[in-house]
């Protein structure tokens, strides 16, 4: 009796490189930071134009602090976590933190800065239910992740949100890829192995949060983190770490 074969998932194929602009659109600070900054790092090495834009300031993710205080010192640290990879331009949507709606005012925001930026790569969050079946997801970036996906088609339409080419936005068409970090079904990834030692700084500077996760130390618990969840692609992308995206073609 023969044992039933064994699936492998297919290997991470290279990130598409014919592109100049990206927009990198969350729901918090440290999101990019645990998710692709090293991916952002050799992007920005190689002289592509990366800019951040985030839903909220993360005001309600430290218990002991409020949200009034918390919300920038979070802005604070994602300004510099940013730098970190060579990012200049990070932009803040004002979204309330914890509760931010999937709908047509976030549709509308996300869309207005894709229009004001005009990227051919969009980058994003995962916006499933779960972590790969395991963890559940926050609402958060379920939203925005989901958001981000319709207002890169909302942004090329000029019959959305007509409201946006009165303010001076015209229609971007110019999305080719939607790509979703941390996401259970990536198709792509982009080799980590210069942007690594940056990425660890970026997530370190987000050290007042960090410092609440965690008792260990945080530069030691930041290249744990990562430097794991890069080791666990190197087996689909030859053997190199990597980050992984799910990218949809547009």
């Amino acid at each position: 009796m023969s044992l039933p074969e064994q699936k492998t998932d297919p290997a991470l194929q290279p990130m598409p490189e014919d592109w100049t602009r990206a927009l990198a659109i969350v729901a918090h600070p440290d999101d990019l930071e645990y998710g692709c900054s090293a991916a952002i790092a050799a992007w920005t090495d190689a002289g592509k134009d990366v800019t951040y834009v985030l839903a909220t300031r993360g005001e309600a993710g430290i218990d002991t602090l409020a949200p009034d205080k918390c919300g920038p010192l979070r802005e604070q640290e994602q300004r510099a976590s940013a730098a970190v990879v060579g990012v200049d331009t990070v932009e803040f949507l004002d979204h309330k933190d914890g509760v931010i709606e999937y709908g047509v005012a976030l549709r509308r925001d996300i869309a207005a800065a894709i229009r004001r930026h005009r990227p051919e790569l969009v980058i994003t969050l995962n916006h499933r239910d779960t972590w790969g079946g395991v963890y559940w997801n926050t609402p958060d970036h379920v939203a925005v992740g989901r958001a981000t996906l319709d207002a890169a088609a909302d942004a090329g339409n000029r019959w959305i949100f007509p409201e946006l080419k009165e303010q001076g936005l015209e229609p971007w068409n110019g999305v080719k890829w939607v790509a979703v970090a941390g996401s259970a079904q990536s198709t792509h990834a982009v080799d980590a192995t210069a942007g690594l030692e940056r990425a660890v700084r970026s997530l370190l500077e987000h050290r007042t949060y960090i410092e609440v996760l965690t008792d260990e130390d945080p530069e030691t618990y930041c290249r744990t983190f990562l430097t794991q969840n890069m080791q666990m692609a190197a087996e689909r992308f030859g053997g190199k770490p990597a980050v992984p995206f799910e990218v949809f073609n547009r």
